[in-house]
């Protein structure tokens, strides 16, 4: 089965990422909220170019799942996208590895980073 871009709803990929952390938190850290503090989002890469047709339709897409663009100003991302209530970097970034592996499965060039805090 094909999956279209346009088929993934952000609260899929939120969905999936919540799923993945509280997974983790309950798993790793026995319930608790532990490890070191930090910051996790997923980056999403843009394949065309911003003033084109194709360029603007992507970016269309990329704030409508919610993606803001990123501090370089060529790809976009969304921050914390389990929306989890939680600082440990770890849990983050399970949510976030697992949000970019459902934006891979549409299509988008994805990936996981993080940062501590």
């Amino acid at each position: 089965m094909t999956l279209n871009k346009a088929d993934v709803t952000a609260n899929e990929i939120q969905r999936a990422a919540w799923d993945a952390c509280h997974k983790y938190i309950n798993e790793y850290f026995d319930g608790q909220d532990m490890g070191a503090c930090g910051f996790a989002w997923v980056t999403l890469y843009p394949e065309h170019k911003g003033n084109t047709k194709l360029g603007k339709a992507e970016r269309k897409e990329f704030e409508r799942l919610g993606a803001r663009k990123d501090w370089t100003g060529k790809a976009w991302m969304l921050w914390n996208p389990a929306q989890y209530p939680v600082q440990s970097i770890d849990v983050l970034l399970a949510g976030a590895h697992t949000a970019a592996q459902v934006l891979r499965e549409y299509g988008f060039n994805a990936s996981a980073s993080s940062r501590l805090d």
